[in-house]
């Protein structure tokens, strides 16, 4: 199965990240603008924490807060689970799936290296069973 490097290797994609001082809502302005459903928070070039769709109709909807006044730092998760880029990919769905978490970032030493979804996981997974498929379908045939 493939690993976590050779996911990222194929694909070329900007990571979006997101300030902890700066409010909710212009986190929120910017996953609609580039459709994400996270955003990793930096501080000064430093993985601090995640913040999600999740963390905000948790932590801002349901408790009647203002996105508009409310500091990232409020209510970003801030205990990270990652992986290094020698995760396979079936590691990566395991440790979402029991970890109930949807984006992963990778690290390498210490440093964030890319940021994946559940649905990059899913897509790579399913390609790399399609391609198994398709060869051994053709060595059956020769």
């Amino acid at each position: 199965m493939s690993t976590v490097r050779d996911l990222i290797k194929t694909r070329k994609r900007e990571i979006f990240t997101i300030n902890s001082s700066q409010t909710v809502y212009q986190a929120l302005m910017l996953m609609a603008e580039k459709n994400v459903g996270a955003l990793p928070v930096m501080e000064e070039r430093r993985l601090v924490g995640i913040l999600s769709e999740r963390d905000y109709a948790r932590k801002v909807i349901l408790k009647g807060a203002s996105s508009l006044d409310t500091m990232v730092k409020k209510i970003m998760t801030p205990r990270l689970i990652s992986v290094d880029p020698q995760t396979s990919l079936e590691d990566c769905l395991d440790i979402m799936i029991q970890r109930h978490v949807r984006h992963l970032p990778i690290l390498e030493n210490e440093d964030m290296v890319d940021f994946i979804s559940i649905g990059d996981l899913v897509k790579a997974i399913l390609e790399y069973k399609n391609r198994l498929i398709t060869e051994l379908s053709s060595a059956e045939t020769t």
